[in-house]
């Protein structure tokens, strides 16, 4: 067995930490934010200050990007890591770098603008109309209710919006991004990287980003995802959105989840964005949907191994459980209405993961300030076998004032019936 040090930005991986010392490891985990620190209390041992237990782990990882540059001086020391490198970082940090990077490795890239000033951008949109993405660059980005998908064909609600962000957003946005707007189906693919290749099978998803049912209402990181597990590399998902960014990640030695969100058109498979990282639910998803041990995936990973990550067959659905204020930060509103809620269970708690939650005498309390409570995961032959099993464990829950989206899975028959006549699936 293993010792395996976890060092979270927000404490988003308690899960994941779980699942490695439930297989029998010796695990400890810090979380940088000092108002997440309560985050996976309980469960395992935490420590405040990661550096001193360097020594210690057998495997460092690190569950988000800006950890890339002490991943890096980590690993020229020797040390096993699975996490970014200051490539990586960058990668998700700053759009364009992204783009241009996908450009080049023969990925066929939306047209796209960049920007400092709010005015320009306005100034652009009203010499060229048209329908366009907002996207924030650096660390506004992870205020997903800031990326905004436009409707009108003219541009002027993106236009409305960024009155709206100058007033309010200025000190906090750098930068940001405007995309052109394609349509298709949205589809992302991912899979784990080992330094020099991915391992297979790669893991395409489906992710659900609006707030409720219907995709109404703001942009959230994500309220659910289906996934199914493709082991065949000449999948054209594979092949033409995933393999083609494996010389770069090879060329820095990255070892971790790398995924790519896409549009999915007729002729062209479009990305949007890249996660060099794990994702959130994907991960929940993943813990699902993997029959390899964890924290031989984990350790072969960041040693370099050649391995084959076996996964249940079928497809699997993730569906999050979120409380008030999600998807937005009011740490007063967070305390007034949340902070400290008791999560019941009124039958089986399989499938149900712990996310911004500690343990306390045996109970599920909220804590933290985001209201990301839990997700509920399901798995499935079909679709509909997998949603009928994620929303019969979530009858099981009770949280107050919880709220999730009952449509998680609701699109795949569309959605599948285009790819396969487009010939991205068999």
């Amino acid at each position: 067995m293993g010792r395996f040090l976890f060092i979270s930005k927000e404490g988003a991986i308690p899960d994941l930490a779980l699942k490695v010392q439930a297989e029998g490891h010796d695990v400890r985990m810090s979380i940088a934010d000092a108002d997440e620190r309560e985050v996976g209390d309980g469960f395992v041992e935490k420590v405040d200050d990661w550096r001193p237990y360097v020594e210690w782990a057998d495997l460092i990882v690190f569950d988000y990007a800006e950890f890339g540059a002490h991943a890096d001086q980590l690993r020229e020391q020797g040390r096993c890591v699975v996490g970014g490198t200051s490539y990586t970082d960058r990668l998700e940090m700053d759009r364009e770098f992204a783009q241009e990077q996908m450009k080049d490795a023969g990925l066929d890239t939306l047209p796209r603008w960049t920007f400092d000033s709010f005015d320009e951008a306005i100034s652009f949109l009203k010499r060229s109309p048209q329908r366009v993405v907002v996207k924030p660059n650096g660390t506004a980005q992870t205020e997903k209710v800031l990326t905004f998908v436009g409707e009108d064909p003219s541009g002027r609600d993106v236009v409305a919006l960024l009155e709206k962000l100058k007033k309010g957003w200025a000190k906090e946005i750098d930068s940001f991004q405007l995309q052109q707007h394609a349509c298709g189906v949205e589809v992302a693919v991912g899979g784990f990287f080992n330094g020099k290749r991915f391992l297979l099978p790669a893991c395409v998803n489906f992710e659900h980003k609006r707030m409720f049912t219907g995709e109404i209402g703001p942009t959230t990181g994500e309220m659910g995802t289906v996934c199914f597990w493709e082991g065949k590399s000449q999948n054209r998902l594979v092949r033409e959105g995933l393999l083609p960014m494996e010389a770069k990640l090879a060329e820095v030695g990255y070892r971790g989840y790398f995924d790519i969100n896409f549009i999915a058109t007729s002729d062209r498979l479009r990305p949007l964005e890249c996660t060099p990282r794990f994702g959130y639910p994907t991960i929940n998803l993943q813990i699902e949907g993997l029959l390899s041990p964890w924290g031989e995936l984990l350790l072969g990973m960041a040693r370099g191994d050649s391995m084959t990550v076996v996964t249940k067959p079928g497809f699997q659905i993730a569906v999050v459980i979120a409380v008030p204020p999600f998807p937005f930060e009011d740490p007063a509103a967070f305390n007034k209405y949340s902070k400290g809620a008791v999560v019941l269970f009124n039958g089986d708690p399989r499938g149900v993961h712990p996310c911004d939650v500690k343990l306390v005498e045996g109970d599920w309390v909220l804590t933290g300030t985001a209201g990301y409570a839990a997700v509920v995961t399901g798995a499935g032959q079909t679709v509909e076998a997998a949603r009928k099993e994620v929303y019969g464990r979530i009858r099981n829950l009770v949280i107050p004032n919880m709220f999730y989206r009952t449509d998680i899975g609701d699109r795949w028959r569309r959605d599948a019936d285009l790819l396969y006549s487009w010939g991205y699936l068999r």
